[in-house]
């Protein structure tokens, strides 16, 4: 069986305006009811990787994951068998908040997120696969994991090097986050993931080699990591928000014949007061779940991976 893997990264708003709008069901919400009738037409199962909170950057009226009613607890159960929640990470930003994280505050963040997932959406609704934001997890952030029950986590993969102390060598200040608090496993790496939008990245301890990615990326096996008891799954994700909706065809044509296939896409671009706004959003969930039905595809939950 092809196995297909299908997340959205960066996910808060929609349990906000659920919170906020008090519908009837959790479907009645648009971007739910997107995800529903994904699942009701292709069997489309989909993990939604948290934050704890919204980010300021977007407004000060800031909205945790303790305000989620458990109201609609039993809807989420029921429906935990296609819809999961993960950890992710605090806020938004920084970029790669978990770089050089502490076991301490990986440990709190994690125990924070599950606590309230298990109280609004039931024990069924949580996953111990999990993408942390901007992939990269220190060695004591991968031990606080490990710790906590995490299963499987996704890694970065590509050639490494030193930080050769020029900002300009990466994107987005990205320079400050690799310093502060380092790390010996921090290092820099040439990312060569498909639909990436950045080629220098920052790495940590959940990097792999190329060479050791291959030999898993296109099956539903992982690499075991001795050290943490930890299994590391590399990308093999298409990224939504970054195909346009005409070449799609095209982004998913290059792997027809694969065992696994992961797809990956975040939240924000499903709003219309977000400076990214993509109105092909739900258009483009839909033909990704055709596109991967004709190829052969069964969609799969994070801990099926292993299975």
């Amino acid at each position: 069986m092809k196995k297909a893997y299908f997340f959205i990264d960066d996910v808060i708003w929609v349990l906000r305006d659920i919170t906020r709008e008090k519908p009837a069901s959790i479907f009645d919400n648009a971007f739910m009811k997107m995800l529903k009738d994904a699942h009701d037409k292709y069997g489309l199962k989909t993990q939604l990787n948290l934050f704890y909170r919204t980010d300021t950057y977007y407004k000060y009226d800031v909205f945790t994951l303790a305000e989620v009613p458990d109201v609609y607890k039993e809807e989420f159960s029921a429906n935990s068998d296609w819809l999961k929640f993960a950890f992710h990470a605090l806020q938004e930003f920084p970029d790669y908040p978990h770089v050089n994280a502490t076991y301490e505050d990986t440990k709190w963040l994690f125990e924070n997120i599950k606590k309230e997932v298990t109280r609004f959406a039931g024990e069924n609704s949580f996953t111990y696969v999990t993408d942390p934001h901007w992939d990269s997890m220190s060695y004591e952030g991968v031990r606080a994991l490990k710790d906590c029950g995490v299963k499987l986590l996704y890694t970065t993969y590509g050639a490494t090097a030193e930080y050769n102390g020029d900002p300009s060598s990466l994107p987005y200040g990205h320079a400050a986050r690799l310093i502060h608090n380092h790390q010996p496993e921090t290092l820099t790496y040439t990312r060569t993931h498909s639909g990436d939008d950045i080629a220098r990245s920052i790495c940590s301890y959940n990097h792999v080699t190329e060479e050791a990615a291959q030999s898993v990326l296109r099956t539903d096996k992982a690499l075991y990591d001795e050290k943490t008891g930890l299994y590391l799954k590399p990308f093999s994700e298409v990224t939504l928000n970054l195909v346009p909706e005409n070449e799609m065809e095209a982004a998913f044509a290059t792997q027809p014949d694969w065992d696994y296939f992961g797809i990956c896409l975040h939240e924000q671009y499903f709003y219309p007061d977000y400076f990214g706004y993509q109105p092909e959003y739900a258009r483009k969930i839909l033909k990704m779940c055709e596109i991967m039905t004709k190829a052969g595809y069964t969609f799969i939950n994070g801990d099926e991976i292993l299975n």
